[in-house]
């Protein structure tokens, strides 16, 4: 007689992809809270990378290949989120980019898309917004 065990296996962990998201926030806590809101979402397996300015993004982007979505912060130091995002739509077309700012006029979200961000989203950044954003860019992603 053999004897069997049964392993439970989470069927959602073994079936998500792993996407690469690139944080650009020169803020400490706000790149701290956005990293916690995206490793509490269940629907998702993030990698994530962080860059503190808009260079260190282009560099990131130049360098590693397996960032799937770049959610960028406008105001930084260095260089600022509008033309890292332009340098970056140079480096890789496709690029997901979402911008996010505590600046969020109609003047300050027409600037950005007219940089080259893909869509935007206000700061602080709320989950139930967010997800949405992530599932519009990320599912289309082919891994």
């Amino acid at each position: 007689m053999h004897k069997t065990t049964q392993h439970t296996v989470r069927k959602d962990v073994l079936t998500l992809n792993k996407y690469g998201v690139l944080i650009t926030e020169d803020g400490e806590v706000n790149f701290l809270l956005l990293k916690i809101v995206l490793t509490k979402m269940k629907d998702f397996n993030f990698e994530i990378y962080r860059a503190k300015n808009g260079k260190e993004a282009v560099d990131i982007c130049q360098k590693n290949k397996d960032i799937d979505l770049i959610l960028m912060d406008i105001k930084m130091p260095v260089m600022d989120g509008y033309d890292a995002t332009r340098r970056i739509k140079q480096i890789a077309p496709y690029m997901p980019i979402v911008a996010q700012t505590a600046y969020s006029t109609q003047e300050d979200i027409e600037k950005a898309l007219a940089a080259g961000c893909d869509d935007f989203i206000a700061k602080p950044v709320d989950r139930t917004i967010l997800k949405p954003i992530l599932k519009k860019y990320l599912c289309s992603v082919s891994k």
